[in-house]
């Protein structure tokens, strides 16, 4: 399973049983951006989560990433 499709199939419906929904943007080397909307982009403890995406990778993936997270606001309040 690649780093994308864990984040789309994993990760995600986890995030959105709290109102918040993750993006996949890009993997560069160990660099992982992911755009945060809904609840997780005002969200005040995001750095935790993004610490426990990072753990949750290395766990089931094997693959140590450094994750770069993006607030955005969901599409229909843009």
């Amino acid at each position: 399973m690649t780093v994308k499709d864990y984040i789309e199939t994993v990760i995600a419906p986890k995030l959105q049983g709290d109102g918040g929904w993750v993006e996949y943007e890009s993997l560069d080397g160990g660099s992982l951006v992911l755009i945060f909307r809904g609840e997780c982009s005002k969200c005040l403890i995001l750095e935790r989560c993004t610490v426990w995406i990072e753990e949750q990778i290395k766990k089931d993936l094997n693959e140590c990433v450094r994750i770069t997270a993006v607030r955005r606001k969901p599409y229909f309040q843009e």
